[in-house]
């Protein structure tokens, strides 16, 4: 590969751009006329300009007439020339690009403006040409599922009901969002998640932007040992036991706190430090949670809240694509979802664009008469890979311990209930139901079921009145 890149050689490259016009559509998705020396650049932002308007190449006499640079016409070109000035350009194209990035860069430092910085070196240094062509559909069907199978996921989330919504779980690559109100228990559910998935073996970390180490590991600490944290503090060391024999079943587990506004590469920059010092690989990451996170990728205004959210929430899906990891953040619902029982998605602070992003993201549904019932529900509010979306999900929470768990499905998929019959979900369980009599002069007359105990006294009250 050359060294230098010289107005020669980037003439050149505009001649056989113009000699083979399947060159210079090869090679659109990294031209830049920024990148050409003064003398050319006008050449090559008329062709781009052309190509772009009209669909096709300009003539050299064009490019003559309206630039005043000549491009000579170069015969008896071949395969083997072609393939030269795809190596080259490419080249070419990497090194101004970072070239550019690096004097940025500097500005940028002198402002202060460190985030920045990272990307825009990286981005120059991944520039490439296409090459991968994708997966052909039709000849190893087999092999592509499998990989998929493998290396994507589904890892079981250990409640059977929410796994049967999802087809088996979360995927590895994937951004999975838990959201809901003020006190609903998004972080209670997402502790829970990453327990569960420490009990099957995997290694995880534990990010949160809002809780303390030290009371995070309260909470995780009262749902493994079966203890409320009251007794735990009663009784430490009988606590610290639990833990411990508990630990050598399960896999490695970090709880790292960092300040709110933090952003992705405060994340990647924590995990690759713990990795390397203990020479570990992990298997999911927790945020606590999305709202707090600031975008790397774009200055953006922390009350610009959609915009906000939008970049942040792609970061963080690219971070679990480049990790291979399970991604697990949480969000808030807004006010208007306060007095619902059915969420959609603008019942998400922030909009839409965190749900466009995601790949599965779940309303939690509760009240303070539900805990003390025991009882959480899941509503699905986005499914990219199953049928999940309006499904709901009952679970049973115990107050003391705040462990959330799933007595699971019969044979036929339906919830069992402490190992009972299948249970009717929440929703239908306060709901009055209605049945038709007739009386002696069989007058039908309307008869409803009440199952609601406020509402059994008024109609008591009324019809003694009557």
């Amino acid at each position: 590969m050359l060294s230098n890149y010289g107005v020669d050689v980037q003439r050149l490259f505009l001649e056989m751009m113009m000699q083979d016009a399947s060159s210079y559509v090869r090679v659109q998705n990294i031209y830049n006329p920024e990148n050409f020396d003064r003398t050319l650049r006008p050449a090559a932002e008329f062709i781009m300009t052309h190509c772009n308007d009209h669909k096709t190449m300009p003539d050299r006499t064009q490019i003559k007439a309206t630039t005043g640079i000549a491009l000579q016409e170069i015969p008896d070109l071949n395969e083997g020339h072609f393939d030269w000035f795809l190596e080259e350009f490419e080249g070419f194209t990497r090194r101004q690009e970072l070239e550019r990035a690096i004097l940025k860069s500097a500005d940028l430092l002198e402002k202060g403006e460190y985030a920045p910085v990272e990307k825009l070196i990286k981005d120059a240094v991944q520039i490439s040409l296409t090459k991968d062509l994708g997966t052909d559909f039709w000849a190893t069907p087999k092999e592509t599922l499998n990989k998929y199978f493998n290396k994507g996921g589904q890892v079981s989330t250990g409640w059977p009901q929410m796994d049967h919504i999802l087809y088996g779980g979360f995927s590895r690559g994937e951004l999975n969002i838990f959201a809901g109100g003020s006190g609903s228990g998004k972080s209670l559910v997402m502790m829970n998640l990453a327990l569960n998935w420490l009990q099957q073996g995997l290694s995880g970390v534990y990010v949160t932007l809002e809780l303390s180490e030290e009371l995070s590991t309260l909470r995780t600490a009262a749902m493994l040992t079966d203890t409320s944290t009251k007794d735990i503090r009663r009784d430490l060391d009988t606590a610290e036991l639990k833990i411990k024999m508990a630990g050598k079943k399960a896999g490695a587990y970090r709880i790292k706190s960092l300040p709110a506004q933090s952003n992705v590469n405060d994340i990647r920059s924590f995990i690759k430090e713990y990795e390397i010092q203990t020479e570990s690989k992990i298997d999911f990451v927790m945020i606590d949670y999305l709202d707090l996170i600031m975008p790397v990728s774009i200055k953006v205004n922390p009350n610009d809240q959609f915009i906000k959210d939008k970049y942040s929430a792609e970061e963080l899906r690219n971070l679990a694509i480049e990790l291979g990891v399970l991604m697990v953040t949480a969000s808030q619902l807004n006010r208007s979802a306060v007095e619902e029982i059915e969420f959609d998605h603008s019942h998400i602070a922030g909009g839409i664009s965190k749900i466009n992003t995601a790949d599965f993201v779940f309303g939690i549904f509760t009240s303070r008469a539900m805990k003390e019932r025991g009882k959480y529900q899941m509503q699905c509010m986005k499914s990219r890979s199953s049928q999940g979306v309006g499904n709901k999900v009952d679970l049973d929470y115990n107050i003391e311990t705040m462990r959330i768990t799933d007595a699971g499905l019969d044979e036929t998929g339906h919830a069992f209930g402490n190992g009972g019959p299948p249970k009717p979900s929440i929703l239908d369980g306060i709901k009055a139901r209605s049945t038709i009599k007739f009386n002696d002069e069989d007058t039908p007359r309307v008869s409803a079921d009440v199952n609601s105990n406020k509402l059994k006294q008024l109609l008591g009250q009324i019809k003694n009145n009557v």
